[in-house]
């Protein structure tokens, strides 16, 4: 079974927590992360570019000019998609590109992440994760003392709305509740940053 120290502010050792081996032991699964990701950014396109076709541009309604005699191709509209503000061929019109896929193989796609992660070194668990202030320093030293480089996200319950409002602003820092974790958030980050309750809460939902 998969476990993971737990640590203070200092970086210091205060105890281990054991993890589910359904969540942070399942190998490396990249065909059904990378699913998983398409499927997020798809339901996140809004959709809706359109062109106008031939049929709905203005104006047209008169022939051009005769038919025979110019020594022009034969026209019927100046709307014509081979004309200069005629229609649009083929163009994209407004469509939901959004789909779903089984809801098991969603969490199985984050667990493999998150297994991923745990592997890397890249998973770090508080014993406690709350500020007194949302005070933006604190969270820049908190990360400091850490020794996190790169992006990292700090993973929360919601219970301290200070650490949102201290960390929002910081670059390369990203806070996320625990009902909103998703693929796109975990693969953007490099670190996990979270507490105990956290963690213990995240095994239950993904369970």
């Amino acid at each position: 079974m998969p476990a993971v120290d737990i640590i203070n502010a200092a970086k210091k050792k205060t105890g281990e927590m054991a993890l589910s081996d359904d969540i942070f032991g399942v190998p490396a699964r990249k065909s059904l992360v990378h699913e998983a990701l398409v499927m997020q950014l798809a339901n996140a396109r809004q959709g809706t570019a359109g062109t106008k076709t031939r049929h709905f541009v203005s104006g047209g309604g008169v022939k051009p000019y005769r038919q025979k005699g110019t020594g022009r191709a034969r026209a019927g509209s100046s709307r014509s998609p081979l004309w200069r503000h005629g229609g649009v061929i083929f163009g994209p019109h407004p469509r939901d590109y959004s789909y779903s896929m089984p809801k098991k193989a969603v969490r199985q796609a984050m667990a493999s992440v998150l297994s991923a992660k745990l592997k890397d070194g890249e998973l770090v668990v508080l014993d406690k994760l709350t500020l007194g202030a949302p005070k933006t320093k604190d969270v820049v030293a908190l990360i400091g003392s850490l020794g996190l480089t790169g992006t990292t996200m700090i993973l929360t319950d919601g219970s301290d709305n200070n650490i949102y409002l201290a960390a929002r602003n910081i670059r390369g820092v990203q806070v996320c509740r625990l009902e909103n974790i998703n693929i796109f958030d975990l693969l953007k980050c490099k670190n996990l940053l979270t507490d105990q309750a956290a963690m213990e809460k995240l095994q239950e939902t993904l369970k």
